[in-house]
């Protein structure tokens, strides 16, 4: 009677092995999310291209290299104005 309910452990097993690889792959996957620095999906602010995000960097990145005098006024006023058209 115990022989036919043998597989039913075996079973139970892979069941057990399944649920804790899922559960990692479901935590590895939260804390890619957390640490990625994408706020995107909660209405944050975007890195994608054209972003306000990524808009503000290049202003700031610019203004840096107009105040160290990298770069002359024309230059500063033009990139500038094709920053914003973005």
């Amino acid at each position: 009677m115990m022989d036919g309910m043998g597989w039913m452990w075996g079973l139970g097993g892979l069941t057990m092995l399944v649920f804790w690889v899922v559960a990692l792959v479901l935590l590895l996957a939260g804390i890619k999310f957390l640490f990625s620095g994408s706020d995107s999906m909660l209405g944050g602010p975007t890195t994608k291209q054209g972003g306000r995000e990524t808009e503000s960097r290049a202003l700031a990145i610019l203004e840096e290299r107009y105040a160290q005098g990298e770069i002359g006024r024309e230059e500063f006023v033009q990139k500038r104005q094709d920053i914003l058209k973005r």
